[in-house]
């Protein structure tokens, strides 16, 4: 199957790169509205912030394998990058992550866990190295890291692995038959939750500082919110928290274990009928709306412009709690737009059941090309 790719890299300023056709709104809002993948159909949706896009989020359709003479491996990759303190380490995973994944998956013959852990490991080695190899001349580069959330869709079952506070949420049929029901398939590693917290203190026992309140908000260290990443060296690597990194990055002790991790959270799930659609989101989307009105959103609309209408309704919501209309909040430019809301990226998938069972009983033949 030719490999179908759906990539959204925007700098500050630039316009959209996904080698198709994107359509732009307000000045810092993309959208591809809708297309298709292996299993069904999808929209997607980017909103810029901060002075530098810092968000990345793609879509590839077709072959999960690097090998060519492989076309079983036919299925759908979705990734959301919501890349903090620069946008290196979020362009960096999307160039890397779904390449390094395919070549594991040839190695392995197969989709697993234990392949979604290497492909992890294998972009976060690989982000570290940049880091190593730009110390000197670059050394803001290691205090740069990125939430990473991928699904795959193969032969029916869902993968996810998850590092970060981006979160999938599921919309499934209720029991009844009429309502659709939001489930969340990840965790959020942010330490403003107690379980995370807890997690962290497990770990670091001997460091009364592993968590910090500061100014009402839970932080590690009283410096990030999140546990988890691809990226962060400062937090990683001793080495990386020394001169000539800036001092509000670098702690008063050394450290001799990461601070944070990069290993991901990973789920697999059998996907049924009475799944309709996922919404893959930053944070900047949950911040606003909770799983519930995303889902009911979705349910209650048509699929085209899905993503974009999420993300509308995300910044109304934002624009209330500050007091003003949604057209004044549009009229606000990047860096200042980030006092109101985060970068947004919102990637929904619909399922074609016929597609996913036809894929469960024949992904061992050869397929035609998928071309949008």
């Amino acid at each position: 199957m030719k490999i179908v790719s759906h990539c959204l890299k925007i700098a500050a300023g630039d316009k959209a790169d996904d080698g198709l056709s994107l359509s732009r709104s307000d000045g810092l809002l993309w959208y591809k509205d809708v297309g298709k993948h292996s299993a069904g159909e999808f929209s997607m949706a980017v909103v810029q912030a901060n002075y530098q896009m810092e968000d990345g989020c793609q879509i590839e359709s077709g072959s999960l394998s690097s090998d060519e003479d492989v076309d079983a491996m036919n299925g759908t990759f979705v990734g959301i990058y919501d890349g903090h303190g620069g946008a290196e380490a979020a362009r960096f995973i999307t160039a890397n992550l779904f390449l390094n994944l395919k070549e594991i998956v040839s190695e392995h013959k197969g989709i697993s866990v234990d392949v979604l852990r290497k492909a992890f490991s294998t972009t976060e080695e690989g982000f570290l190295s940049l880091v190593r190899e730009k110390w000197k001349r670059l050394p803001q580069l290691a205090s740069v890291g990125s939430c990473c959330l991928i699904g795959v869709i193969f032969a029916g079952t869902l993968y996810v692995a998850n590092v970060g506070d981006s979160r999938l949420v599921l919309g499934r049929l209720g029991g009844d038959g009429r309502g659709t029901i939001a489930v969340q398939m990840t965790t959020d590693h942010n330490v403003s939750d107690e379980a995370v917290r807890n997690e962290l203190m497990s770990l670091h026992p001997h460091d009364s500082q592993i968590v910090v309140l500061k100014h009402n908000v839970w932080r590690v260290k009283g410096l990030i919110q999140i546990s988890r990443s691809i990226g962060d060296a400062y937090l990683k690597d001793s080495q990386f928290n020394q001169e000539p990194l800036l001092a509000k990055f670098r702690l008063p002790q050394p450290f001799y274990k990461p601070v944070l991790s990069s290993d991901p959270s990973i789920i697999t799930h059998k996907l049924s009928p009475r799944e309709q659609f996922m919404i893959f989101a930053s944070d900047g989307l949950w911040e606003h709306l909770s799983n519930q009105e995303a889902v009911d959103i979705v349910r209650f609309n048509p699929r085209a412009g899905i993503a974009r209408r999420l993300i509308k309704h995300a910044l109304m919501v934002a624009a209330k709690k500050r007091e003003m209309r949604y057209s004044d909040l549009k009229k606000i430019g990047r860096g200042i737009r980030r006092h109101f809301h985060d970068d947004i990226s919102v990637i929904v998938i619909f399922f074609d059941h016929l597609l996913i069972t036809a894929a469960k009983c024949s992904f061992f033949l050869p397929e035609a090309p998928l071309i949008l």
